[in-house]
């Protein structure tokens, strides 16, 4: 490959588009089995509805620098991509498109509608993945998987079948949680609470006299803790009434005894219910009665069951009333509550109105307000699944980070529910239930084989055909396909044995957001553990909620949700992939603020501008090396920097692995270390110094690499280094290893770097130009030898001559770095009042610092609990602040100043 000659500025989108196209062309991404140790990550594949937000871009820039990185670690790195079929979201968007051209779903046959639904996936389904590939995302898109392919589907339905064989599936009557909008079911994980303000309503209910004349014409306010011929209820749906199938008091509320044995008459429709006695009902909540709705609410319903109570369902599948409500009928429940209230005030009914808190259930996919229904659907039993799944967590085989969620995961896990798998939609896999004319059915993949089954059942039905079967129409819930992800990608349902399964599973980290840690997450672990026998991955990286700078979540609705395309091209894919990781802590949301990926974009072109630095230098091959200290100082702190990366990677502290590389690169290189070794403007450079330099900038760019992928390997093919081969690329090129670290050196160069910060600062302080020279003597008190130090000091402090001294400078203005006291003659006769007041200041402050070190170590929790090495360091800050404060002390006392 051509060197390439560096350009004065750095075009981003240019860049991105050059080298992504040459990763993809040349295989970088893919990967097949081999001798190598395998990386896997599953894609959390996104709905094929989707387009990319602020979430996808974080999600994805994790997953994208741990797979480079694994890639760079010699590992055979596998990032699997896709997209999900979001039976809900996509159905919508179908119905939508059909409505613009004039047609209506219930126009069409199911394969009608289908393709339909194929023709807008085909068009639509790839937008987000085409958009991952703007960040970067190295996936290997020869394996891209959508969750309705035929194979995917395949393993659906062989799954189903599986289960329902096994009894772990089955069919039924239950209360479910029904979406009026999406008209389907959906799972208890996929109903959000909220709170609402709401109308608490007190309706009258005529008690039914044993005398014929009483409670038809005599209708007073009375109190209704004593007798009376009214029973008032309060309730936040008056729209129900209609459906209620009794009146519940707790047999020991001693208000209502006498209405033991009675009933009472729905107002508006005047139907008789019962008064029953159960010791559910909450006393002092409300008036202490219960209206039962048996087929409205969860809780009603288990209570109808137990007294036998009739199930009388008033709501269609679209939340309008239907024909058993008797009044109303056709109108929407919401419409229908301020109707009633209307008619029961109208006829003496509504005693009173209060404005009530409480929490409604809405549907995720819609925001439709769910409607408690009683439905027959397909149930998968969770208990007997989910105890191996807990176990994984608990014994530490897969890691939740952080591991808060563990709790959370264990609550849920602990008190699981039975899965309601069945959605009333077509787009999706259709259950493998077939129906006989007398309403039996058999569970099986063809229609040839239930034919088969169905010949087998016991009460066989004459001249049977297989055209006589009816497949059941519903679909599963798509988290049914997305739970077999890891397995289902490579293809371990269809060919359980095959090469690519047997590498690549159990796969290794997975990246996913915490709100779907039960939907998703709990369920691939429970389909690894039942179909495979093995976890389906090892660590569960949780990232938090991208919310804006005022810490609210970013939404469409809420308009503070910028368009990550938009970002990209305005900054760049690599100034964006730092900023959203700048502000990543694992697991805690997020404040996404623009300027974050201003920040990103100034740290591209601050490397951007040190290359250009670097590469004008000119090499006079007779000149010495005379930069050994700040080179060896440079190796060693880029080693330490190097175990401090690995060690935040090691437990997912993307964001401070990321703070470390930033530090090491825009203050330990750029602003110390060229400073150091630079020569004098228009001055050549020895050879030694350059090489090494060269090679710290190629080890630089090896770092940088997972997190900025584009600008580092548009530098790693510059001429600088060399011709390169087709094949020696950025992003394959092997991480450093840790070489040997100065502890010694390190902590020297910190303190001439604070040396060089001080007299700075007395330049900005005394208005003294960078330019002209200063002196420097040292009085060093610490045993360091600043002989060793001086070329970097003159250089860097733009000093006239550095002298070593045993006694103060009088007259010169002072400062400490550590125990060392260092003095800058300025010809300017110092103030002593001034001087004064900054010692005292530094004594107050060390003073105070000293308690706070003391009071630890008189600390005998800390002592015995804390490791040595702390202790250690605690110790030595006493010994050092001990030190100084000697030294300012007897300052003061040179100094003449007044103490108190």
């Amino acid at each position: 490959m051509h060197p390439m000659i560096i350009a004065k500025t750095y075009s981003a989108k240019e860049t991105e588009e050059k080298w992504y196209s040459y990763w993809l062309q040349h295989g970088f991404f893919r990967s097949v089995p081999d001798e190598r140790e395998p990386y896997t990550i599953v894609i959390p594949p996104p709905n094929v509805t989707g387009v990319l937000h602020m979430g996808h871009m974080l999600n994805n820039t994790i997953q994208d620098v741990l797979i480079r990185r694994a890639r760079m670690k010699g590992k055979n790195a596998c990032w699997v991509p896709g997209t999900d079929h979001a039976s809900i979201a996509t159905e919508a968007k179908v119905v939508a498109m059909l409505k613009e051209r004039g047609i209506t779903k219930k126009d069409l046959t199911r394969p009608e509608f289908m393709a339909y639904a194929w023709e807008w996936k085909e068009k639509y389904g790839g937008i987000i993945l085409e958009q991952l590939k703007k960040l970067g995302a190295s996936c290997d898109w020869d394996r891209t998987r959508f969750t309705m392919e035929e194979d995917l589907s395949e393993a659906v339905i062989d799954t189903f079948i599986h289960l329902y064989k096994k009894g772990q599936i089955y069919r039924g009557v239950r209360m479910v949680n029904w979406d009026p909008q999406g008209k389907t079911a959906v799972s208890d994980e996929e109903v959000i609470r909220k709170e609402v303000n709401q109308k608490l309503y007190y309706i009258r209910y005529a008690v039914k006299s044993e005398s014929p004349e009483v409670g038809k014409s005599e209708r007073k306010d009375s109190d209704v803790s004593g007798p009376s011929e009214f029973l008032t209820i309060a309730t936040t749906r008056p729209e129900t009434i209609m459906a209620d199938a009794a009146i519940c008091i707790n047999p020991n509320d001693e208000r209502y005894l006498n209405l033991h044995g009675k009933s009472v008459f729905i107002p508006l429709i005047n139907r008789e219910i019962p008064v029953i006695l159960d010791e559910y009902v909450t006393m002092d909540f409300g008036t202490g009665c219960l209206k039962v709705t048996p087929a409205h609410d969860l809780n009603d319903y288990e209570l109808g069951q137990k007294h036998n109570l009739p199930v009388i369902d008033i709501l269609n599948d679209d939340g309008t009333l239907n024909e058993n409500a008797q009044i109303l009928v056709g109108e929407d429940r919401f419409a229908a509550r301020k109707k009633i209230a209307v008619l029961l005030e109208a006829d003496g009914y509504l005693e009173k109105v209060e404005d009530y808190k409480s929490q409604i259930g809405f549907s995720e996919r819609t925001d439709a307000v769910i409607e408690p229904k009683l439905s027959m659907q397909w149930f998968c039993k969770m208990d007997e699944m989910a105890k191996p799944a807990l176990d994984y967590v608990l014994n530490g085989d897969i890691k939740l980070i952080p591991e808060k969620f563990i709790n959370t995961y264990r609550y849920w896990m602990e008190n699981v529910k039975d899965w309601c798998i069945s959605r009333q939609l077509w787009w999706g896999q259709r259950i493998p239930a077939w129906y006989l004319p007398n309403g039996q059915f058999v569970i099986a993949k063809t229609r040839e084989e239930a034919f088969e089954e169905a010949k087998n059942l016991k009460s066989q039905i004459s001249n049977l055909t297989s055209q006589d079967l009816r497949q059941e129409e519903d679909v599963v819930d798509t988290w049914f396909s997305s739970w077999l992800w890891p397995i289902s990608v490579f293809d371990g349902f269809k060919d359980p044995d095959n090469a690519d399964i047997n590498y690549y599973y159990p796969t290794n980290d997975l990246v996913t957001a915490p709100e779907i840690l039960f939907f998703w997450v709990a369920r691939m672990i429970m389909a690894g553990h039942e179909f495979r026998g093995q976890k389906p991955f090892t660590n569960v990286y949780l990232t938090g909620i991208v919310r804006d700078k005022l810490g609210r979540k970013m939404s469409k609705s809420l308009g503070n949700s910028p368009d990550p395309l938009d970002l990209i091209e305005k900054y760049g894919a690599d100034g964006v992939r730092v900023g959203m990781l700048l502000c990543s802590p694992a697991g805690n949301d997020l404040m996404f603020d623009e300027s974050y990926c201003e920040q990103g974009r100034n740290f591209f072109n601050k490397v951007w501008n040190a290359f250009k630095l670097v590469k004008g230098w000119e090499v006079d091959e007779s000149l010495s090396n005379p930069n050994a200290v700040a080179i060896e100082w440079f190796d060693s702190r880029f080693n330490q920097a190097l175990t401090e990366i690995e060690s935040n990677f090691s437990q997912f502290r993307l964001s401070e692995a990321l703070m470390t590389t930033y530090k090491l690169v825009w203050d330990d290189f750029c602003a110390w270390y060229l400073e150091m070794i630079k020569p004098e403007y228009q001055h050549p450079i020895d050879r030694e110094t350059f090489e090494r330099t060269v090679k710290f900038f190629e080890n630089i760019l090896k770092i940088l690499h997972p997190f900025m992928p584009f600008i580092t390997e548009e530098l790693w093919h510059d001429e600088l280094f060399g011709a390169r081969s087709e094949g020696d690329c950025c992003i394959v090129a092997q991480l450093p290893n840790y070489g040997k670290i100065n502890t010694q050196l390190l902590a020297h160069i910190e303190n001439v770097q604070q040396i060089i910060t001080q007299i700075r600062n007395i330049r900005n302080n005394k208005q003294i130009s960078p330019k002209e020279k200063l002196d420097l003597s040292v009085k060093a008190n610490s045993g360091v030898t600043y002989q060793d130090y001086e070329a970097i000091i003159i250089k860097s402090g733009n000093i006239n001559t550095f002298n070593i001294v045993n006694d103060k400078v009088v007259g010169a203005v002072s400062f400490m770095v550590s125990t060392d006291e260092f003095y800058v003659p300025l010809n300017e006769t110092i103030d002593p009042v001034v001087e004064c007041a900054k010692l005292k200041k530094e004594q107050d402050y060390l003073t105070g610092f000293l308690r706070s070190v003391n009071s630890k170590l008189e600390n005998e929790r800390f002592m015995s609990n804390a490791k040595p090495e702390i202790i250690e360091v605690e110790l030595k800050k006493k010994a050092d602040a001990e030190a100084k404060l000697a030294i300012v002390e007897e300052n003061l006392t040179a100094l003449a100043c007044n103490l108190h």
